[in-house]
């Protein structure tokens, strides 16, 4: 999947359209609560702006009803964070492809930056309407894909503009590393490879499973999907989030996983919803009637630790419990810690995962977190990315 990159072309006096990914999390006085995202994708920025490129910024934020009136959705609050990052002036387009925008864009000099109002204001956006893309695309030169967290869509910033740009289609920073880590680690990971996979339902992550148990020496199963592969089993589940209707499913994934498919051999107990419940931690499969699991046991938390510390490469996508509400967040905390200790080449595939090595602190000790939750699981189930695939070959 080796792509030609940003730093590869000329962009001296040349408008380059950057498919970023700005969808920050923003609180109800609209200031930016997180803005990893923007941090990210500054390297491609600053090297565009560094070599006398113009750079126009396109991003989605959240989801609007295509109403650009609603300001909780503009990307005003990322021209603002930008700037600042950058330190120097960063034009904000009030609209994406109307006579701010192309105002904005004609009176670029080199090395200025221009970010476009929420490409999802325009309702061709989502709909890869072609000629909403022909419209970016006439105000660039080359096109430039550093958006990561949407690589698996073919909205129009994603695809139809780099149809419909002339010049060079190339990766930004950010998602040349994202495909070096989860696509080239998978291709060929030095071994043991080992795969941690959470979160809430079994039918979420079946085609990863199954991808993975032909390239994985061992997937490590936790989170609420365990309880599915549990009650696969005949065990008990009490209250616990269970899929009833992947049981089948659950049981042909244990028969065809056999030793490489490892599931909790314990379980973390609550009577209620909440950090004050009462608790307990019975085996794996014996959870009584009114209580649900809520986190991998210590004894599993232990054994997963001893699988990651001896790995070569490791992925993780998905936490072992409810992470955000102590004291449930004690087997997701133990596998962060063991990811981060292991000296192989970690990569943590977004989403919640992200969240909890974020909020462990302990992101810095690993090898890659990946900023696409949706895009990280299509590539570990090996999909082809359109959005990708267009872009020149390096």
């Amino acid at each position: 999947m080796a792509k030609k990159s940003i730093e590869d072309i000329d962009v001296a006096g040349k408008r380059v359209f950057m498919r970023v990914d700005f969808n920050v999390p923003l609180d109800d006085s609209l200031k930016i609560t997180d803005d990893r995202r923007i941090r990210m994708a500054l390297p491609s920025i600053q090297s565009i702006v560094n070599r006398g490129g113009r750079v126009i910024l396109g991003s989605h934020l959240g989801r609007p009803s295509g109403d650009a009136s609603d300001s909780k959705y503009s990307l005003a609050p990322a021209a603002a964070r930008l700037s600042e990052l950058l330190g120097k002036p960063v034009a904000f387009a009030t609209d994406t492809v109307g006579e701010d925008a192309k105002a904005k864009v004609a009176a670029m000099g080199d090395g200025d930056v221009v970010l476009l109002e929420n490409l999802r204001f325009n309702p061709g956006e989502k709909k890869g309407d072609e000629t909403f893309a022909g419209q970016i695309a006439a105000m660039a030169d080359i096109y430039c894909n550093n958006a990561f967290g949407t690589c698996h869509r073919t909205d129009a910033s994603m695809y139809a503009v780099a149809q419909k740009i002339d010049g060079p289609k190339v990766v930004g920073n950010l998602v040349a590393k994202e495909i070096q880590y989860l696509a080239d680690a998978i291709s060929s990971p030095e071994r043991p490879f080992v795969a941690i996979l959470g979160g809430a339902k079994v039918s979420d992550k079946i085609n990863v499973i199954n991808n993975l148990l032909s390239v994985c020496d061992k997937i490590l199963i936790g989170g609420a999907m365990a309880y599915t592969f549990s009650l696969a089993r005949g065990g008990a589940v009490g209250g616990s989030l269970v899929e009833k209707d992947k049981v089948d499913l659950a049981r042909e994934l244990i028969e065809k996983g056999g030793d490489k498919l490892v599931l909790p051999v314990d379980t973390h107990c609550g009577d209620a919803f909440s950090g004050d419940c009462n608790k307990q931690v019975v085996d794996a499969g014996q959870i009584p009637d009114g209580w649900e699991g809520f986190d991998v046991g210590p004894k599993t938390a232990v054994m997963y630790a001893e699988i990651i510390k001896s790995a070569k490469t490791v992925v993780w996508n998905g936490p072992m419990g409810v992470f955000e509400m102590p004291p449930f967040d004690a087997g997701t905390r133990v596998v962060a810690q063991a990811v981060a200790d292991c000296p192989g080449t970690t990569i943590i595939g977004g989403g919640d995962s992200a969240a909890a090595i974020e909020q462990f602190g302990l992101a810095d000790k690993v090898s890659h977190v990946s900023t696409g939750g949706g895009a990280s699981l299509e590539m570990l189930e090996g999909k082809a990315f359109k959005a990708v695939d267009i872009l020149d070959e390096a």
